[in-house]
């Protein structure tokens, strides 16, 4: 399995409770999918939701997403490495 950081532009005012809710939406499936949703991350100001998920694929990343209920990602990006 490998970590996607996966990003939705067009989230400009979302609210903590917002994002709570869409990331508690995707863990909640995450089984299903195969995926697991490790956090998430938002800028209101910006707009920008980000998203670290563990999966096989981006494909895998972004079925999870819509399965959830929210709007695939814009970007979606393999993180090989970390420290």
């Amino acid at each position: 399995m490998t970590q996607f950081m996966d990003v939705h532009h067009g989230a400009k005012g979302i609210t903590a409770e917002q994002l709570q809710q869409g990331h508690d939406a995707a863990v909640a499936i995450q089984k299903e999918e195969g995926v697991r949703f490790e956090r998430a991350w938002a800028d209101p100001e910006a707009g920008v939701v980000y998203c670290l998920t563990e999966a096989s694929s981006a494909d895998a990343v972004q079925r999870a997403h819509i399965h959830a209920g929210s709007d695939a990602p814009d970007e979606i990006h393999a993180v090989p490495l970390s420290v």
